[in-house]
């Protein structure tokens, strides 16, 4: 039963965000993953790898198979990554029926991950470098209701790291891929107000200690 836009109340009487459609996983995804804060750099490379794989198709597609993913590139263990050799194994990925075969998509797993080592010996760590982003309340709307939310598919924010990263040789890295990624590994709570996980994930960040 939907009670306002961009919420709803799920079968255990509690108000959500509406995009989960009440389907199982997502609806675990939704309270369990998306906007808690994650400092670990395994996780956020990750997470931007299947940004740049979900782009033009539906995160839920990429949710269901991202056992396969993990499977397929090492865990996302980008220093493992990058001691491959790239060209041969895309060829074994453009076979796995398990994975999205787009081939910009899985040789740019093999890039990023280079340049994801490279990031590392500048900065010290992934996490370090993505939350020295995070925005402040300034880039923040007053009130997060459905039309806020659809209003930010990019920020100043995800635009300037996309283009830093675009730099640095990234690829598969646009202001939209990075801007959901910022939403998922919680450089933002964008649980809509009036959500459950709101407050939580409010919590969870004034707790969370920040990468130096």
């Amino acid at each position: 039963m939907s009670i306002s836009e961009g919420l709803v109340v799920g079968e255990d009487g509690q108000v959500r965000c509406a995009w989960h459609g009440n389907l199982p996983e997502y609806l675990r995804y939704h309270d369990e993953e998306w906007g808690h804060p994650v400092d670990n750099d395994i996780r956020l490379f990750e997470k931007i790898c299947l940004e740049g794989f979900q782009s033009g198709l539906s995160w839920l597609t990429i949710l269901r198979k991202r056992e396969n993913f993990r499977a397929a590139f090492q865990g996302f263990d980008f220093r493992k990554l990058a001691l491959e050799d790239g060209e041969k194994a895309l060829e074994i990925h453009l076979q796995d029926a398990g994975i999205v075969r787009h081939r910009g998509k899985i040789a740019s797993v093999y890039n990023n991950a280079r340049r994801a080592v490279e990031l590392v010996e500048e900065q010290g760590s992934l996490a370090r470098y993505f939350w020295s982003h995070e925005p402040g309340e300034d880039e923040r709307p007053k009130i997060m209701d459905w039309a806020s939310l659809r209003a930010m598919a990019s920020t100043p924010t995800s635009a300037r790291i996309s283009k830093d990263l675009k730099k640095r040789g990234w690829s598969f890295v646009g202001p939209t891929t990075v801007y959901a990624f910022m939403q998922a590994m919680g450089l933002v709570n964008d649980h809509v107000d009036g959500c459950v996980c709101r407050s939580r994930i409010d919590a969870a960040r004034l707790a969370f200690e920040r990468p130096r």
